[in-house]
């Protein structure tokens, strides 16, 4: 066991979070956190961390715990390089190499027999123990092979106070997956990573050995990763067995029947009650009725099931239809500053198509939506095109104004009512109307840039990342939504479940290209799968084209086909008298190593001067190899 928590309860001054709160963690364990916004997942976090204290209950840590924390917005400062910054994570291991060939040489000048050499070559066994069990050579591949993974494989000598926040976080990520600890807590991990990271960090994740606790409402992300769901919901904690996708039909299954067992007992309640009030009146089935009273008083009525609040119910519509070629892309060269991000990009939208803008971070996916919107010379809209634009960022909120007004301001023939249920449908309530859009949270946010959008009613629907800031149930009623719209949809996400769900069509934005793929997420990750395999086929053919070309075009004479030859059996010769000098000298060295060897001080001796003349024969025969190569 990794923690336990036994009957935990905690509040902010008076306002109850969640009580009686019981699970654990294994070694090894995969554990999932999900539930509202503001329902106290971080909270729960900061009580296994230690940083908060409970009101009631236990936490109890296994001695020693080493925790890994990602915060949700959690990168660090710092004046180091990337790589730099990742080399300290190791500097125990990187000490142990610099010590074991600063002994090794002390060990070469030390007079044997004798007592420190002895000693010395007992601190050299201990350490080649602990360099063999941190695989303390094996550093920089260790690091190589998670920063590459993190896209980091151009950055390494890039300063990390020079970096943006989302890439601090990923930074910080990769840190914590070097670091290796027991336990691993990462809140909302996929938010700044790019769909290509995101597989790598899922396989990677399969071979890590600590526990996992992750908080994440990338369902995709807890599909491949988690072995069970923890829920905290009105107040208490639900544990399911299972990734996500089992969850939901446990959940459903879960409610149906406690709503089943609720209902069967109101209504043997009823008709108990009903019987009692007919019949405790009359002489003859008075006795009947007080039996029927008993049992009344004896039945434990079941409480009633928490029925969790609707999710938002967007709804998408239009009043015209445009024509069937909605936008039309043709020789678009788009640019941030000196960067090229597209060259001579071309792509077609029909009318009703559902399309999928993805690539790596950085790659000008949310810039093109911005050229479609403003007009770019090489963009053409087809006519009665009316654009409606989500910005995951929300500059088009005014920060001043109050949910109320921010709607009603843009639609001022509305009636207060249309304004109020417009809002609430989309998940905003009474409580919510005077509130400044300023003090708002990153999914209270998200609700009323969606609530304007819907209000716009755009027939072609331009969308950067609507799912960032919405919690699941937000997400799944986004998702239904989004299917029913009848219009024209373009959206950016690194939400594969969102993407998988909606996406009748992807277009790629790689290598300042953008392709296009008919058809939906799965389909297209089975293409890109294809047309990797076709690359490496089309590389290794070329490969061995070239081999040939240079082998049929190799009309050399024949004083100059013996020179080659000459060389090439030198070459042999030298390759077997290095292999046979190195063979040598791996035996001498183990030799030394035997205690029975290490204590004759004649043989010791007598190999140490082999072994230096096998070294200086190595220094010359190494010189001559460089020169026939």
């Amino acid at each position: 066991m990794l923690f336990n928590l036994d009957g935990v309860t905690f509040g902010y001054g008076g306002n109850l979070i969640f009580e009686g709160v019981s699970f654990a963690v294994n070694e090894g364990e995969r554990v999932g956190l999900i539930g509202a916004n503001g329902g106290g997942k971080t909270t729960l976090i900061k009580l296994i961390l230690g940083e908060l204290e409970a009101d009631a209950g236990t936490v109890t840590k296994k001695n020693g715990l080493k925790i890994g924390y990602l915060e949700q917005n959690g990168g660090y400062v710092s004046g180091n390089t990337v790589y730099g910054e990742m080399l300290e994570i190791f500097s125990e291991e990187l000490s142990a190499v610099q010590k074991l060939s600063s002994l090794s040489s002390q060990l070469s000048s030390t007079p044997y027999p004798g007592k420190e050499y002895d000693v010395l070559s007992a601190k050299i066994e201990s350490l080649n123990k602990y360099i063999s069990a941190k695989d303390c050579f094996g550093v920089d591949v260790k690091i190589k092979t998670v920063l590459n993974g993190m896209g980091f494989s151009e950055m390494y000598e890039r300063v990390i106070d020079s970096m943006s926040g989302g890439e601090k976080t990923r930074l910080k990520l990769a840190r914590l997956l070097l670091e290796e600890p027991d336990l691993l807590i990462l809140d909302e991990p996929t938010n700044h990573l790019d769909i290509q990271t995101l597989f790598w960090l899922e396989d990677y994740l399969q071979s890590f050995k600590g526990g996992i606790l992750v908080v994440s409402h990338d369902r995709y992300f807890l599909d491949r990763t988690v072995g069970r769901i923890l829920e905290i919901e009105n107040k208490k904690l639900l544990s399911f067995s299972g990734n996500y996708s089992k969850y939901k039909t446990l959940k459903a299954e879960l409610c149906a029947r406690l709503l089943k067992e609720y209902e069967a007992c109101r209504q043997e309640l009823a008709k108990l009650q009903d019987y009692v009030d007919r019949n405790i009146v009359r002489a003859t089935t008075a006795k009947s009725a007080q039996s029927r009273v008993k049992q009344i008083e004896k039945m434990q009525v079941p409480e009633k099931p928490y029925i969790p609040p609707a999710p938002p119910k967007f709804n998408f519509g239009f009043e015209v239809q445009p024509y069937e070629r909605v936008l039309e892309i043709d020789g678009l060269n788009l640019k941030r500053g000196e960067k090229s991000l597209i060259a001579d990009g071309k792509l077609s939208v029909k009318r009703g198509d559902k399309l999928a803008l993805v690539g790596e971070n950085g790659t000008g996916k949310s810039s093109l939506l911005k050229e479609i919107l403003n007009g770019n010379p090489a963009i053409t809209t087809g006519r009665y095109v009316k654009y409606g634009y989500y910005d995951q960022e929300f500059t088009n909120l005014n920060e001043d104004n109050t949910v109320i007004q921010e709607l009603w301001e843009r639609h001022v023939d509305y009636t207060q009512t249309e304004v109020r249920s417009a809002l609430a449908r989309c998940g905003l309530f009474a409580e919510d109307m005077p509130k400044p859009v300023k003090s708002l949270s990153g999914g209270e946010r998200a609700k009323l840039a969606l609530c304007v959008l819907e209000c716009a009613r755009g027939n072609v629907l331009l969308l950067d990342e609507p799912t960032n800031h919405l919690d699941l149930p937000a997400r799944e009623g986004l998702e239904k939504a989004l299917k029913d719209f009848d219009g024209t949809l373009i959206f950016v996400s690194h939400d594969r479940y969102f993407i998988s769900a909606i996406a009748k069509s992807i277009a790629e934005i790689e290598n300042k290209s953008l392709n296009y793929f008919n058809g939906g997420y799965d389909r297209f990750n089975e293409e890109k799968k294809k047309r990797a395999e076709r690359l490496e086929a089309e590389i290794t053919l070329e490969k061995n084209s070239a081999r040939e070309r240079e082998k049929q075009s190799s009309h050399r004479s024949k004083k100059e086909r013996a020179e080659a030859e000459r060389i090439k059996q030198l070459t042999a010769k030298l390759e077997k008298q290095i292999s046979d000098c190195e063979r040598e000298e791996a035996e001498i060295n183990e030799m030394l190593a035997l205690p029975e060897v290490a204590s004759d001080y004649v043989q010791v001796n007598r190999l140490l001067v082999r072994l230096e003349g096998i070294k200086l024969q190595l220094d010359g025969l190494y010189k001559e190899y460089e020169k026939m190569i």
